[in-house]
């Protein structure tokens, strides 16, 4: 392996642990589970690294909260909810309003249809709102962080 792959592997693996870190720091519950500032680690890899990384750190954090968190039983589908959000959030040029729908989009809707048979249709139904916010929230802190850090980094 070249130093430029395990330097990039290293930090998808840091990015990783800080995404987890960032779910335990905040729960808040919901009727059909909590939520977290996951989000924003994933959309700050998507945005400062690409899509691939995005996808990595998404599904591996989101797996690996919910394994924690003692949510057993959602953590595939956070693997694929947030792995596809990370994936679509981080396509550049001019697919990159299309990818931020599409990662929004991708997490909102895995988490309502595969609560649906957890929770019902009602806590289902309920459980929108708090993905939406969860998931605009993260992706102003992920936006707002990578534009720091890229500033802080040309000086």
């Amino acid at each position: 392996m070249t130093d430029h792959k395990v330097q990039r592997l290293s930090l998808v693996a840091v990015l990783t642990a800080l995404s987890v870190v960032f779910g335990l720091f905040l729960k808040i519950p919901t009727p059909t589970g909590f939520l977290t500032l996951l989000d924003a680690g994933v959309y700050f890899t998507a945005f400062y690294l690409g899509g691939k990384e995005g996808a990595l750190v998404g599904g591996l954090s989101g797996f690996l909260l919910d394994l924690i968190s003692g949510y057993p039983n959602w953590m595939l589908i956070s693997l694929l909810a947030h792995g596809g959000q990370g994936y679509f959030a981080g396509w550049t040029g001019k697919k990159r309003y299309f990818g931020l729908v599409l990662a929004s989009l991708t997490m909102i809707g895995f988490y309502f249809l595969f609560s649906i048979p957890f929770y019902g249709l009602g806590a289902s139904l309920a459980g929108i709102w708090g993905n939406v916010l969860q998931n605009f929230f993260g992706m102003l802190i992920g936006y707002l962080a990578c534009l720091t850090f890229k500033r802080l980094g040309r000086r």
